[in-house]
């Protein structure tokens, strides 16, 4: 399965599990996308790690959503 599927599955099990704050700001976020590309106005540094990372993530050099959540429990505050 690649990383790309993988991700897609991970969120939207994670959108069924959080408080709706948290699915609030998911939504805000993916209007101001759907309105705006915001790649055009992106500073360019930034540009380069999401870069950076799309090509760590397409090598499968990924951490797991479950993970990282096991990792920071005792940050995570539902």
């Amino acid at each position: 399965m690649n990383t790309e599927k993988i991700m897609r599955q991970e969120v939207k099990k994670y959108i069924d599990t959080v408080d709706v704050k948290v699915v609030k700001m998911m939504h805000a976020m993916l209007e101001v996308d759907a309105d705006n590309d915001l790649w055009d106005i992106m500073p360019e540094n930034v540009k380069a790690d999401v870069e950076a990372a799309l090509r760590e993530s397409e090598k499968g050099q990924v951490i797991l959503h479950a993970k990282i959540q096991k990792r920071y429990a005792k940050w995570i505050v539902k």
